[in-house]
C-alpha cells in the first residue's frame, strides 16, 4: 500500500534480522523494504532507498550505530532512526538520541516493543523502551550537576575512537581484544590507551575502571566476580 511505512534493518547477525522483519511486518503499516550488514551498506542502501525508518544495531562490525545514525541523519533529515540494541547504560542511550536516534529499545524486549516504538516514531515522538526509562532516570540523580560537568569536559577531550577504546579496555576487555573488536593493531590500542591516561590524568588500570564507571560507560557489577 502507498501509506505504508517503509522500513531497513541494519544488524550484523542475519537471524536477528530475520526476527525483526517478521516482527515489523506483522503490522500492516510497515514494510521492510532492505537489509544491510555493516555501517557502511546500511548507509549505501539508506541513500539508494530513503526509507521511513531506520532499525539500527550499535555494535557493528565496521563502526559504531551511533556513528551510522549521525550519517543518517545527516544525508536523509526526513528518515527516523530506531535504535535496537544489548546495551541499556546511560551513555549509549544518550549518544544515541544526541546523534539523532528518536527511538530506543533494548533487543530483550524488541519482540513486545519494537512495533509500539514504530508507530511512535513514524509521528514524530521519541521513544524510550520502558523497561530501561526508570533506570535511566535513577542513574542520572545519582551524579552531582558539578561533577557531571567536569566529567563530560574531560570525556569530551577524547577522540571518537579513544572513547570506544576506553569503553572496551574499562569493560575489562585485554589490548588485544579491544584491537580486534575495533579492527586496529594492539600497537595502536596502546597508543590510544597512552594518550586517555594523559589526557584524562589517570595512572592505573583501576582508576580507568572507576572513571568509567562514575561517568556511567560501564557497570560496576562487571567487575564483581
Amino acid at each position: 500500500m502507498a501509506n505504508k511505512k517503509t522500513i531497513l534493518i541494519v544488524d550484523d547477525h542475519p537471524l536477528f534480522r530475520e526476527g525483526l522483519k517478521a516482527i515489523i511486518e506483522r503490522n500492516a503499516r510497515f514494510e521492510v523494504v532492505g537489509e544491510a550488514g555493516t555501517g557502511r551498506a546500511g548507509l549505501q542502501v539508506a541513500r539508494k532507498l530513503k526509507p521511513d525508518l531506520v532499525v539500527v544495531d550499535i555494535s557493528l562490525p565496521d563502526q559504531s550505530g551511533i556513528q551510522l545514525t549521525r550519517q543518517i541523519r545527516d544525508c536523509l533529515s526526513d528518515t527516523r532512526v530506531m535504535v535496537v540494541s544489548m546495551h541499556s547504560k546511560i551513555n549509549y542511550i544518550t549518544e544515541a538520541f544526541q546523534a539523532g536516534a528518536t527511538g530506543y529499545v533494548v533487543k530483550e524486549s524488541a519482540a513486545d516493543r519494537l512495533v509500539h516504538g514504530l508507530e511512535t516514531v513514524s509521528k514524530g515522538e521519541y521513544f524510550l523502551d520502558s523497561s530501561i526509562s526508570h533506570k535511566v532516570v535513577e542513574k542520572l540523580m545519582k551524579f552531582p550537576e558539578k561533577e557531571v560537568k567536569i566529567t563530560d569536559t574531560e570525556y569530551g577531550s577524547l577522540t571518537p575512537r579513544e572513547q570506544e577504546v576506553l569503553r572496551l579496555l574499562a569493560e575489562g576487555l585485554s589490548t588485544k581484544e579491544t584491537a580486534e573488536k575495533l579492527f586496529i593493531s594492539p600497537k595502536t590500542v596502546e597508543n590510544h590507551r597512552a594518550n586517555i591516561m594523559k589526557k584524562l590524568g589517570l595512572h592505573s588500570t583501576i582508576e580507568l575502571v572507576r572513571y568509567a564507571a562514575r561517568l556511567g560507560l560501564i557497570d560496576v557489577d562487571l567487575w564483581k566476580d
